[in-house]
């Protein structure tokens, strides 16, 4: 696999946390020392939100407009990096993707789960287990994720999770507005009997009462 494909890629609505230091984050590493003052630790655990616009330019700090969309994480960070070194001696950038979430269909038919992206790289398997698991109805035979691509064309995946060779597939990387669907599995035998099961307690118990009563008749 390419391992690019297995990293988030920046788009448009991506608001992200920027940190920028010289002389490749000597500073920040003499900032979070143990002789720093409060407010020289604090100022090292600020970061400033960007938003990416709808054209995929982000609007940076001395640089104005730079194109991010498309790229991974590190990729944005190296650009950023190159750029800022006509400012800065060895310029050492720090981003963080911070407005990430996957919808997620377990399985049970009509319920959903909204699930933030705290991590950069979460997959597949760690958004199911975020969400709870496949609900029972869930066919882990049938698990489809729903995603935009640079176009704007929503591109359907499908998995068979269910057996060994299929798990490769769970380390798939989740994108932000991934939407993550399980198809139920209609057990209908097995939905109308818990159905009946009620009902037949009920006739169970009528019976053994007109049982008793007639016995004392």
């Amino acid at each position: 696999k390419d391992s690019t494909a297995l990293q988030l890629k920046l788009q448009p609505n991506d608001v992200f946390q920027f940190r920028l230091f010289a002389n490749d984050g000597f500073k920040m590493i003499d900032l979070i020392s143990e002789g720093a003052t409060r407010e020289a630790q604090q100022l090292v655990r600020t970061a400033f939100s960007y938003t990416i616009e709808y054209d995929g330019l982000a609007k940076m700090p001395l640089l104005g407009r730079v194109s991010l969309k498309g790229m991974t994480v590190r990729e944005a960070e190296l650009i950023l990096e190159e750029k800022y070194s006509k400012y800065y001696n060895k310029p050492y950038v720090q981003l963080m993707v911070v407005n990430r979430r996957v919808v997620v269909f377990p399985g049970g038919g009509g319920d959903a789960r909204l699930i933030p992206l705290e991590n950069n790289n979460t997959t597949l398997l760690e958004v199911l287990g975020l969400a709870g698991g496949l609900n029972k109805r869930g066919d882990a035979r049938k698990v489809k994720v729903f995603r935009y691509d640079n176009a704007g064309k929503r591109l359907v995946y499908q998995f068979d999770l269910s057996t060994i060779d299929g798990l490769q597939y769970a380390d798939m990387v989740m994108q932000g507005d991934d939407v993550v669907y399980v198809q139920p599995n209609p057990d209908i035998a097995r939905e109308a009997l818990q159905d009946i099961t009620p009902i037949v307690g009920l006739l169970t118990s009528i019976a053994l009462i007109i049982g008793i009563f007639r016995g004392f008749n």
